[in-house]
């Protein structure tokens, strides 16, 4: 979306005061364990952009909570297996021999939006070490949260997302669907379903301080049925949509929702891909 449409006459900009009440509005809380995907075009016109997001998610949260977002970079994955855009098979060895290896430090996001891409930098935040599927966390339980993202687990139960169960965290989805909730990727790493399997991947990263190009096998995910699963549940159990400026928010508990996504994936599952 182009700045000028988030420009309307009939709305003041939102502000980190105005962001962290509507937020609040949506069931944020003190000392809560919040994973966020976001989409700030979708908000509408925000006086300071993404770091005033971020001040008020914070502002709500207070220290006593934990702050996470997703800093996944897709980019460094096996070429082979690219489709949006795919890339010459003459390009893969040029690409598994000379991508950077993973830097938790300087290792940009890729389409995780500018609200995540800031908060990877920001001030005491730590950042998981799986080079392709890492987040970021920032409080109370932010260590607890990124320590030792296995390689091969990448949104099971040793990863973050498997962790924030753990926690009972909560999921904010700021102008995004389902779609965007990768929390359903560990209702995919528990469920069983006729076809589900796996796919060889292969990374850039350091081993024992040294750049290689890593190969591995991790569970194939699949997302086209993630919209379907999560508006089921929302619906079965009433779960109320929210808006902050302009955009739609879902706000809901982690666990229960992984959970129904089990049970929904083992039942509706049902063909080999």
């Amino acid at each position: 979306m182009p700045e000028s449409a988030t420009i309307l006459d009939d709305n003041l900009p939102l502000t980190v005061d105005s962001l962290a009440e509507q937020f609040a509005a949506c069931g944020l809380a003190a000392g809560q364990t919040v994973l966020v995907h976001s989409s700030m075009s979708k908000m509408g016109w925000i006086t300071g952009g993404p770091v005033a997001v971020i001040q008020a998610l914070l502002r709500v949260l207070t220290p006593f909570g934990t702050l996470m977002m997703p800093a996944h970079t897709s980019a460094n994955t096996d070429p082979a297996h690219w489709q949006h855009p795919p890339v010459p098979q003459s390009w893969w060895p040029v690409i598994y021999q000379h991508s950077p290896a993973f830097d938790p430090a300087i290792t940009p996001t890729r389409e995780m939006g500018v609200i995540a891409e800031l908060f990877r930098t920001w001030p005491g935040a730590i950042r998981s070490g799986h080079p392709i599927g890492s987040f970021a966390a920032l409080g109370a339980n932010a260590a607890y949260l990124t320590a030792n993202h296995n390689l091969e687990d990448m949104f099971g139960d040793r990863s973050p997302i498997g962790k924030l169960y753990e926690l009972d965290g909560n999921i904010l989805l700021l102008g995004v669907n389902h779609e965007n909730n990768t929390s359903l990727h560990l209702a995919e790493y528990r469920a069983n379903w006729p076809g589900k399997g796996s796919i060889h991947e292969g990374t850039a990263m350091f081993v024992n301080g040294v750049r290689q190009w890593v190969k591995f096998d991790t569970l194939r995910l699949e997302t086209d049925d993630f919209n379907q699963i999560g508006d089921s549940y929302e619906a079965k159990n009433g779960i109320p949509r929210h808006k902050v400026g302009q955009a739609e928010v879902r706000f809901l508990k982690q666990r229960p929702l992984v959970n129904y996504g089990v049970e929904w994936m083992e039942k509706n599952r049902a063909v080999d891909k």
